[in-house]
């Protein structure tokens, strides 16, 4: 059975980002690009029409921002929830915390290139949430030393590979980066990350990294 493509609508107001996320996007064999935006309000309105899988939101966009758009498709009070990836040039805390209590299902910095943008898209699907390297290190810097103290242990010991798996998603690693540094397939690297979250009890691979900086005797660059 074919299973089929997720469909992504893409808001931005610069068409020259438009074009090339759609051309990333529609080069994957599972997603395809069913609408463009220029504005938040085209945004918000064409989500409802579409009703896409997954929504681009950029941040600084006429009428409602991407913060706003984000709010209204994926927050508390939507009726019915739109999975929202956040997309940004910029890199500020304030961005990305908003973002998350607003429901984002993701928080991408436009330079971060086309595999973890891709990514972003599949894990937004399955469930997960998948933040920039460089913030998700940034984030947990803050989280991690509060945390320590409130979060279980794992329910069974990982495995050696799974250690190493968990050590490179707290570095940022996509399925495909761990993958080629561990000389196995993304699918297994995929069921790895899987096993990892039943073990730790946590819901995506922020909660991996923040357990892993939570238990790591070493500070990290």
């Amino acid at each position: 059975m074919t299973t089929a493509p997720i469909r992504i609508l893409v808001a931005d107001d610069q068409p020259d980002i438009r074009i090339g996320f759609r051309m990333i996007l529609d080069a994957q064999p599972d997603m395809r690009t069913v609408g463009e935006a220029a504005d938040g309000a085209t945004a918000i309105d064409r989500a409802r029409q579409l009703r896409p899988d997954v929504v681009l939101a950029d941040i600084r966009m006429p009428g409602p921002d991407g913060l706003e758009v984000t709010r209204v498709l994926a927050g508390p009070d939507a009726v019915e929830p739109t999975k929202v990836i956040v997309v940004t040039t910029f890199d500020l805390d304030e961005y990305v915390h908003t973002a998350l209590a607003n429901g984002a299902c993701g928080f991408l910095l436009k330079r971060s290139g086309p595999a973890l943008l891709t990514e972003a898209v599949r894990a937004a699907v399955a469930g997960d949430v998948l933040i920039s390297p460089s913030i998700t290190v940034r984030l947990l810097r803050h989280l991690a030393p509060r945390a320590r103290d409130h979060h279980p242990g794992p329910t069974e010991p990982l495995t050696d590979r799974e250690a190493e798996v968990a050590e490179l998603v707290a570095q940022g690693g996509t399925n495909a980066e761990i993958g080629t540094a561990l000389f196995i397939t993304a699918g297994t690297a995929k069921t790895h990350v899987a096993n990892i979250q039943r073990k730790l009890g946590v819901r995506n691979r922020v909660g991996i990294a923040a357990w892993v900086w939570r238990n790591s005797g070493t500070e990290r660059s």
